[in-house]
């Protein structure tokens, strides 16, 4: 299939689980390198189902699923948290995994995100563009990340201008008043 207006994007909804998720577990099974067992899956599309995104060809086949969840972190900012995203490999390069990442972010955006999280494998040198172009930006290694024992880049895509000065421990309401008084000059 090469027609991109045959493709139709779809957020995830409770109701279709019986129809979706068997084929979000296989492409994800796939395509990542993690194994997740089915509690997993739910964790995410019980709670956070609206904040995931399919990609369907008209046969109502799937491409391409975004997984993720929008909590506050550690009792501070509202992180968007990516956790899952895969497209069939005969569909990359397509903007499918554009597209699906962009409407995450979207709804995250609107549901008032600081900043949106993620992890990729170091070898993974399509994902880490992907990100990147969306804005990302690399904030640490995480050697021996996963069960393969690979290690991961987390990115992090700073919403709000808030979320990034606290990051770097500046305070915007830190002015001249603050600091101490400097005795007169002789």
């Amino acid at each position: 299939m090469t027609d991109r207006e045959a493709l139709q994007y779809v957020q995830y909804h409770s109701s279709k689980e019986s129809t979706y998720l068997a084929a979000i577990r296989q492409l994800i099974s796939n395509d990542l390198s993690e194994p997740y067992s089915i509690y997993v899956y739910r964790y995410f599309l019980y709670q956070w189902g609206d904040l995931c995104f399919l990609a369907l060809d008209e046969h109502d086949n799937m491409l391409g699923v975004v997984i993720s969840k929008l909590e506050p972190h550690r009792g501070g900012p509202m992180r968007g948290y990516i956790a899952m995203l895969a497209v069939k490999k005969e569909h990359r390069g397509k903007g499918i995994a554009t597209k699906l990442v962009r409407m995450a972010i979207d709804v995250m955006i609107e549901r008032d995100a600081d900043e949106i999280a993620l992890e990729t494998e170091v070898t993974n040198t399509a994902a880490m563009k992907l990100y990147e172009r969306l804005g990302f930006l690399r904030s640490k290694r995480l050697h021996r990340y996963y069960l393969n024992g690979n290690s991961a880049f987390r990115f992090v895509l700073f919403v709000k201008e808030s979320a990034f000065t606290s990051r770097l421990g500046y305070d915007e309401n830190d002015g001249d008043e603050d600091q101490p008084e400097l005795p007169p000059s002789a």
